[in-house]
């Protein structure tokens, strides 16, 4: 009898793994796919509707998009993530260290680095997100 209790929780312990790991996943496909959406989202409206100089006209451009946006995708799209996808496209501009880095930071991950003042900043922090799993707090 309590061999087949050890071996039932033994199962229990292994497909629980299983689910985890499955879990871990799909949030790591998920945040990639939102990354890499978002950084083409600025890379177009920065290459496309501003070209990179149209600042006044392009402004309104940017704030009627986004509501466009907003009101068929939701809250993610508002005029302020609008800009930082902008922002985000602009500062990060290689599209292979934004593919290298997507699969270990999150969109939000992205987010904190922003402000940093260099991209060698930047990219030593990112780096010490992806070794040590470091949480956005």
């Amino acid at each position: 009898m309590i061999e087949l209790q050890n071996r039932e929780s033994m199962l229990f312990s292994e497909l629980a793994t299983i689910i985890e790991q499955g879990k871990k996943q799909v949030t790591a496909q998920v945040n990639s796919t939102i990354t890499f959406t978002y950084w083409h989202i600025g890379k177009r409206i920065n290459e496309h509707v501003l070209n990179n100089q149209r600042a006044e006209y392009g402004e309104k451009i940017v704030a009627n998009v986004a509501v466009q946006l907003e009101q068929q995708f939701g809250r993610s799209y508002t005029l302020r993530n609008v800009r930082r996808m902008m922002q985000f496209a602009d500062i990060f501009s290689d599209i292979q260290i934004v593919t290298s880095l997507m699969t270990q930071l999150s969109w939000t991950h992205f987010i904190e680095l922003l402000p940093l003042k260099t991209m060698e900043q930047r990219l030593f922090y990112a780096e010490k997100i992806a070794e040590e799993q470091w949480s956005v707090r």
